[in-house]
């Protein structure tokens, strides 16, 4: 017998799918708040930053060029091209979104991030008939949303008394590495996700000298184009396979 699907309980899943994933969090916003009041900040600017931006990568590149002393313009051009990337998710989420009303849409654009992304594209693409699988999305979006500036307000504590070096030195860094490869990888799937993600792995190294982060930037570009050029040349592959095959002698 076909299981039961309510709001409550594809609510309730969305949240326990993510845990996993709150937890690899934690250390990204107890940094985070820690490093934005030792860079300059006010506890109710970097406060606002999770609150209304709720980016984390771009916030801790924001911060950083905060303490820079970089102007604005350069701030909120970076902080847009690291977000560029939430333009693929939302192409990959359309279809399985494009039902909902705007009261849905907006609050789930707002609060979605690499994590959400991670863990609610996967239900999206089960097969159950499940007409509530975007209650399943906002339990996700809620708990993770929750949990990022409760950590963050931690960290703005912690960091009017202890420097952001200090909470890396535990090692808090690292989890935010193993986070992000815990959701990498399940998402290599094919051969152009597998090139696209080494591709931009390796450009990250090797430009992590330039300016700015800039390098990160450049990184990104790198491996949407070896993505999209390898998903070309697959395409092609196939459709020569298919012609051969088709022009077969029965």
């Amino acid at each position: 017998m076909a299981a039961l699907h309510t709001r409550r309980s594809e609510f309730i899943a969305g949240i326990r799918d993510t845990f996993p994933l709150v937890v690899g969090a934690i250390p990204f916003g107890l940094i985070f708040g820690a490093l934005a009041v030792n860079n300059g900040l006010t506890p109710a600017a970097a406060m606002g930053f999770s609150l209304f931006v709720y980016a984390g990568s771009s916030q801790f590149i924001g911060a950083g060029l905060v303490g820079q002393g970089v102007s604005m313009a350069l701030i909120i051009f970076t902080t847009f091209i690291v977000n560029v990337r939430h333009a693929l998710y939302s192409t990959t989420l359309a279809p399985h979104m494009k039902h909902l009303s705007q009261r849905w849409l907006l609050p789930l654009g707002f609060w979605l991030t690499d994590e959400t992304f991670a863990v609610v594209v996967t239900r999206y693409n089960q097969p159950d008939t499940s007409p509530f699988k975007h209650w399943y999305h906002l339990g996700s979006s809620v708990i993770m949303y929750l949990n990022w500036n409760f950590w963050t307000f931690v960290g703005l504590v912690a960091g009017q008394t202890i420097r952001a070096e200090d909470l890396s030195r535990y090692g808090l860094a690292f989890a935010m590495d193993v986070t992000f490869i815990g959701m990498i990888i399940p998402q290599l799937k094919n051969r152009p996700m597998v090139l696209a993600a080494l591709a931009a792995g390796l450009s990250a190294v090797l430009l992590n000298g330039l300016p700015n982060k800039l390098g990160l930037i450049v990184a990104v570009f790198i491996g949407i184009g070896m993505g999209l050029l390898a998903e070309r040349f697959m395409k092609a592959e196939n459709a020569t396979t298919t012609v051969e095959v088709d022009g077969m002698p029965s």
